[in-house]
């Protein structure tokens, strides 16, 4: 995935108003509006993922809602608000429902995201981590399915691997890596 800097300074409520040039999918980062361009294998894989997940859910007659559209409120370490589009996101189904009319904004945790690791693999591996361990998200999946990450997350050699990390009573992550 190719993330291409647009506009800096801005905050949530200015990004969630911003008129965009062109149509896409955008992320505001540390104040600056950044045009995520994910690859088709980047997307076939998030795609495999929600599918996957939605049949478990219908299997399971779980109350959940998996969506890939989903802007998600977060803090970073300066304490500014972020939008981040996690490539896969579940959310209690009876929350959704509540507002049908409200942009598809989150503002409180999530029950799971998922991010597919592209190029800027620190983002999901460091940034992405905090921030949704901060927010309370309960589960996070890190999919790196190119092996781009550090030895230190993927081992050596480094293989491609899916990392899940689950929240504590703490709340503090505790991973876990499957290969």
């Amino acid at each position: 995935m190719v993330a291409t800097e647009v506009k800096k300074d801005l905050s949530l409520a200015e990004f969630l108003e911003y008129d965009f040039e062109e149509e896409g999918r955008y992320e505001l980062v540390n104040g600056e509006i950044v045009k995520v361009q994910p690859t088709r294998q980047h997307d076939d894989i998030a795609d495999f993922i929600a599918k996957k997940f939605d049949k478990e859910i219908d299997r399971l007659n779980l109350n959940y809602r998996v969506s890939g559209r989903i802007l998600l409120r977060t803090f970073n370490k300066q304490g500014n608000e972020q939008g981040r589009f996690p490539d896969v996101s579940v959310v209690d189904k009876i929350k959704w429902d509540a507002n049908l009319n409200a942009q598809s904004v989150w503002y409180e945790p999530l029950e799971l995201v998922v991010e597919i690791v592209s190029n800027n693999w620190e983002d999901d591996y460091l940034d992405k981590l905090e921030e949704y361990q901060n927010l309370g998200i309960k589960e996070y999946w890190i999919v790196d399915y190119l092996a781009l990450g550090s030895r230190n997350y993927l081992g050596n050699p480094k293989l491609p691997s899916t990392l899940v990390y689950l929240l504590d009573k703490k709340g503090i992550y505790q991973g876990k890596t499957y290969q």
